[in-house]
């Protein structure tokens, strides 16, 4: 039987390479994203026709579902769809993240700050929290897998993105906590840590600086370029791999050199 992954945010940016990348590696996936704008957030997130578009790159390999990680129900309902369509269940992938910013801390209000934490802490967590068990239903030897997307910014504090910075250190102490829970199991839970990366959500990040595109953030990367979404997507199907089954409790940065000092 070929694997099987829930992966969230999968309409777009990494999500959306993340499920090119593990369907092309012989994985079933089921792409999850929300596809709704949120009134908290000063850009548009991810329709329902760029859902749709990676479904129909894959054809049978790939089933999508309207969801938001902000549910557990929404999460139980799409690790019992992989189950129920695809027959079972081996890597659960926390790729859905939003940002907002543009003041300080002092500025930054409730709104601001709950729907950061809403999505990138707690949506890691309802997923892992419906996909944990059904991994752990595997006889061992598991090699189940568990991996979200943190960010640089979750290993360094970003001015104007106190919020994000918080959230992101905190998938960081999620995942880490996870694989400690896990310890002995086979199944593993990293967390990457990609710095800039041509997508949509790093648009909304030079806005928040006042910068006419994603672009001029290549400067503070070593390799003087944005990183594409494909290369956090090869780290995270390497993660998700019986290769890696070696790796767990790690923040994996992927950042073009953007936090070695």
């Amino acid at each position: 039987m070929s694997p099987v992954a829930v992966v969230t945010g999968a309409a777009r940016g990494i999500g959306a390479a993340t499920v090119d990348r593990l369907v092309a590696d012989g994985w079933h996936v089921v792409a999850v994203d929300v596809c709704a704008d949120d009134p908290a957030l000063d850009y548009a997130l991810s329709t329902l026709a760029d859902l749709e578009a990676v479904s129909d790159r894959h054809g049978d390999q790939v089933m999508t579902m309207v969801g938001d990680v902000r549910s557990q129900a929404d999460m139980h309902a799409a690790v019992s769809t992989a189950v129920d369509h695809f027959g079972g269940l081996h890597a659960a992938v926390a790729v859905a993240g939003v940002v907002k910013g543009g003041g300080p801390l002092w500025e930054l209000d409730d709104a601001g700050w709950d729907i950061q934490f809403d999505v990138n802490v707690t949506g890691v967590r309802h997923l892992a929290t419906s996909a944990v068990p059904v991994l752990l239903e595997e006889p061992s030897p598991r090699d189940g897998r568990v991996v979200a997307v943190a960010s640089a910014a979750g290993m360094l504090g970003l001015r104007k993105l106190s919020g994000y910075s918080a959230s992101k250190h905190a998938v960081i102490g999620l995942m880490k906590a996870l694989a400690a829970d896990l310890a002995g199991t086979g199944i593993t839970a990293n967390a990457i840590c990609p710095g800039s990366t041509r997508t949509p959500i790093l648009e909304a990040s030079a806005a928040v600086y006042g910068l006419a595109s994603g672009e001029e953030f290549a400067h503070q990367q070593l390799v003087e370029r944005l990183l594409e979404p494909e290369e956090p997507a090869a780290l995270i199907a390497w993660l998700c791999s019986r290769e890696a089954s070696g790796v767990t409790g790690a923040a994996l940065p992927i950042d073009g050199g953007l936090t070695t000092s």
